[in-house]
């Protein structure tokens, strides 16, 4: 039910079709992530940040999602860490976050990566629209973790991310330019859904039907707030490629309402011992 209601595609972007292949191919694909984020949250390392070509400003989504993830390691009693780019960093400082610029990755027990560029296999990285992404990337973290065996998660929306290189083949198949945009980076999990913020809440939604203080996450979480702070920062929308007060062309509004279902449908499941 979590995998379906964040793979709800209201922006129209067609992510659908892809969602049900790989639900066939890895039907517990959400649980799974759960599990590994409630086995390793001790020490995380979150990364967020994607580019939006031509100006190279970063996008709204991903950093709200990375939000959510550091208070719900933080409240599990965990440590975590955020690495991204400069303008997202300034944006969430008044949250009281940790950020890291030269992360140790060896240190970490588990790495996240939500909405951020992953390499393409000619060696480029590329926005939806197949424009090169001219600015530094972090899935290089992301390589550097699996090479050290530190378990991993992705988060994407669109098939450019980093992690989406374990569905490859589905997103030259599904998305258009898939074969020249798609990342061949993998995770160890991966979570697909119609916008990577609310991959990251419904990865908190499920692993709250174990831990139930966790939703306590999603309940606090203020994306209002978290997206006025983006938009004083000058981060821009990467659908309508404007500073507004949007995701992926989505207002605010929505994403606050979609936060209150998701946390009501994970209430009820809590309720009947799902």
């Amino acid at each position: 039910m979590i995998g379906h209601l964040i793979n709800t595609d209201v922006g129209n972007r067609g992510i659908t079709t892809l969602y049900l292949e790989y639900r066939r191919r890895n039907f517990n694909f959400l649980k799974n992530a759960a599990k590994t984020f409630l086995n390793n949250y001790e020490h995380t390392l979150i990364v967020t940040g994607f580019p939006i070509p031509p100006t190279m400003r970063a996008e709204t989504d991903g950093p709200p999602g990375a939000v959510a993830l550091y208070n719900a390691v933080e409240k599990l009693g965990g440590k975590a860490e955020i690495l991204t780019y400069p303008e997202i960093e300034g944006a969430l400082r008044a949250f009281g976050i940790a950020f890291t610029k030269n992360p140790p990755i060896g240190d970490y027990s588990l790495l996240i990566a939500v909405e951020t560029p992953g390499r393409a296999a000619d060696g480029k990285y590329y926005s939806m629209n197949g424009l090169e992404i001219r600015r530094g990337t972090f899935d290089w973290a992301v390589e550097e973790a699996r090479e050290f065996g530190i378990p991993t998660i992705g988060i994407g929306d669109g098939g450019n991310e980093a992690g989406m290189g374990k569905i490859n083949d589905l997103v030259a198949k599904y998305v258009p330019n898939g074969e020249r945009i798609g990342s061949v980076v993998e995770t160890d999990e991966l979570i697909l859904s119609a916008v990577s913020d609310w991959g990251a809440y419904g990865l908190i939604g499920e692993a709250a039907l174990a831990e139930e203080e966790l939703l306590d996450v999603l309940e606090n979480l203020d994306e209002g707030r978290i997206l006025r702070l983006l938009w004083k920062n000058g981060i821009i929308d990467g659908v309508s490629k404007k500073v507004e007060l949007s995701v992926d062309g989505i207002p605010e509004r929505v994403h606050s309402k979609f936060i209150r279902l998701l946390t009501s449908v994970v209430e009820f499941k809590i309720a009947l011992g799902d």
